[in-house]
């Protein structure tokens, strides 16, 4: 097991990880061991997250060095894979057996089990998020041993999305399908009020839906529709006409390290993400928010944020316009209900960022919105608790299997303990 100090930024470099030391066991008996040893433990993933929810004050503990050992059972129609392995990596393995995933994250790059834990999702009017496909898990519990539950078992859909507070999750069984084919096309300056007229449309157009814009003007800067490869395509989109180059989310960023555009057909691990695995995504030199919106509520929202535009897009690279379907999952900002996502690129200023997000949050308070658990938000436990039928539930279950608060960190404290 290596063992070293902590010295670490997240991806973007907004956050240095605060705890002494971070261990990479090789063995889930190594783990067991440690987590067993130690006062306060926390797992970190690929590094995503904007704010201190991997954080510990203990020992962090990084999963990298553990096999996928991706095992695919096809009479049930799932795979299992250890947890600390990467979508795009396994997404390769799926489609080179013939398999796929319902969806895929903006970037293959994160982990598996990091992604779950924090209700992260793709998009699409019929798509759940990502933790959605989790069929079983196991992990470390406090004490030491491994803790194996299935769907339909009692609190397992308090288990999946757990924020780390309830264990480390060394792997996942993941509902897959047959491979299928997307091709993705990309419309430029769609008409704000044509979308608005006709939202349901728009969104049920293609497989997966994203919009980017910056909130300010009378259009909408891009539309990415990733549809199955069967699906035709329309010649306008709402106003849009076909880019006739590669796209990147961002103005005046090249689209070369972007999934396929131009409407060629391809696997479904090359065109759901928006970013290419063998590319890093981005320069990182970027804050990232993200609100998630009752389905009922999209245009209202919608209108609510360009009224905002002129405190919004000067601090603004782009916004993301997304649909995500309902689930069971008792922390997930989609539990019974389908949603919009609202997610904010910002520029790395963060002062800047935080003095406008409780603005951004009151004015969405009405739709009863709910915050991603892994990007910068102002909300506290008093004002998400409310939010979640089951959220006293989760915390029952939590200290249940933590009872010593062994995986609690200043984070949780803040937006989930009360404390």
């Amino acid at each position: 097991m290596t063992d070293q100090l902590v010295a670490e930024r997240n991806w973007a470099g907004n956050y240095s990880y605060l705890a002494p030391r971070i261990v990479h066991p090789e063995s889930v008996a190594e783990l067991q061991s440690l987590v067993a040893d130690a006062q306060r433990v926390r797992a970190l993933g690929s590094r995503h997250s904007f704010n201190s929810i991997a954080d510990s004050a203990g020992t962090l503990t990084v999963l990298d060095r553990l096999e996928p050992d991706i095992r695919i059972d096809a009479a049930n129609m799932t795979v299992t894979v250890s947890g600390g392995t990467r979508y795009g990596t396994l997404a390769a393995e799926l489609q080179r057996q013939g398999f796929a995933l319902h969806n895929l994250a903006s970037l293959p790059h994160i982990s598996i089990a990091g992604a779950v834990a924090t209700a992260t999702h793709g998009s699409g009017d019929a798509n759940a998020n990502l933790a959605a496909a989790v069929a079983g898990l196991r992990m470390v519990t406090a004490d030491g041993n491994l803790l194996t539950a299935r769907r339909g078992d009692e609190d397992f859909a308090g288990m999946v999305v757990g924020l780390g507070a309830l264990g480390i999750v060394t792997e996942l069984t993941l509902d897959i399908q047959p491979s299928f084919d997307v091709a993705q096309n990309v419309f430029e300056n769609l008409s704000w009020e044509r979308v608005l007229d006709d939202f349901d449309n728009v969104t049920s157009s293609a497989y997966s839906v994203s919009l980017f814009t910056d909130w300010s003007g009378e259009t909408i800067g891009q539309a990415w529709l990733k549809r199955r490869s069967s699906d035709s395509v329309p010649d306008v989109f709402f106003g849009g006409t076909p880019a006739t180059e590669a796209r990147h989310p961002l103005p005046g960023v090249s689209g070369s390290n972007c999934t396929q555009q131009l409407g060629v057909p391809g696997p479904w691990s090359d065109r759901l993400a928006h970013f290419r695995m063998e590319f890093t995504p981005s320069q990182g030199e970027e804050l990232q928010s993200e609100y998630l919106v009752p389905r009922e509520h999209a245009v209202e929202a919608l209108r609510t944020m360009r009224r905002l535009s002129d405190v919004v897009t000067p601090l603004l690279l782009v916004g993301e316009i997304r649909t995500v379907a309902a689930d069971d999952l008792w922390l997930s900002a989609n539990y019974g209900r389908d949603g919009i996502g609202l997610h904010f690129t910002w520029r790395q200023d963060q002062p800047a960022v935080e003095a406008i997000l409780p603005l951004i949050e009151s004015e969405l308070a009405p739709f009863a919105t709910r915050p991603h658990w892994g990007k910068l938000f102002n909300a506290d436990a008093a004002a998400i608790a409310p939010l979640y039928p089951r959220f006293a539930d989760f915390i029952a279950l939590a200290n249940r299997l933590d009872p010593s608060g062994k995986f609690r960190n200043d984070f949780l404290d803040r937006t989930v303990f009360g404390s």
